[in-house]
């Protein structure tokens, strides 16, 4: 069975996007970044032929159907992002990724997509210390608990949590998220001047 690609986005809403990239580009700006990685990032889930579900949050389900048409929407609802995530889980296998990854293609997806069918897990590692994917072929609830999310520990933590359910994840191609004003350099043309 193919898994599910879970995007976890929020509304691009000035002032409540991409929060920390404000200092370098005003609030305006760093909430037209997000939406077009967000759109980025739907375009190569959908390009990879995948099953496409968004886990939003900051607007209503209808201001999402009106930004990027009509996909199976589903509120991320409360708590920490681990507690987010492991709600939007079953049913498994799926791929859980969000939009900060700027040169995640459909090829990223549809590698991970393919090592799922053999393997437990699968991580793809991100160069701050995070992760811009993670696949699961069944529940593994603890690989989302306790985690310092937002910090250069997640993809270690992440790892840890995996060893110790006896898990040995299938390892992707390392990429950087746009997250931070350093890094806005890496990828120039992002949004207009």
């Amino acid at each position: 069975m193919s898994p599910r690609v879970v995007l976890f986005t929020r509304f691009p809403e000035s002032g409540r996007a991409k929060t920390r990239l404000i200092p370098a580009l005003g609030a305006e700006r760093a909430a037209q970044l997000h939406r077009v990685l967000t759109e980025r990032t739907v375009q190569a889930v959908r390009s990879s032929g995948l099953m496409l579900e968004l886990r939003t949050t900051g607007a209503p389900t209808a201001a999402f159907e009106e930004w990027l048409g009509r996909l199976s929407i589903i509120d991320q609802g409360e708590g920490d992002l681990g507690n987010r995530l492991s709600r939007a889980g079953p049913p498994y296998p799926t791929i859980f990724i969000g939009a900060d990854a700027p040169d995640l293609t459909p090829a990223h997806l549809q590698l991970a997509a393919h090592e799922l069918q053999n393997a437990s897990a699968v991580i793809g590692p991100a160069e701050d210390g995070g992760y811009w994917l993670l696949g699961l072929s069944h529940p593994v609830d603890a690989v989302f608990e306790g985690i310092e999310w937002g910090t250069s520990s997640v993809f270690g933590q992440t790892m840890d949590r995996l060893a110790a359910a006896r898990i040995d994840p299938v390892l992707l191609p390392k990429l950087a998220d746009c997250d931070r004003p350093e890094d806005l350099a890496r990828w120039p043309g992002l949004i207009s001047e």
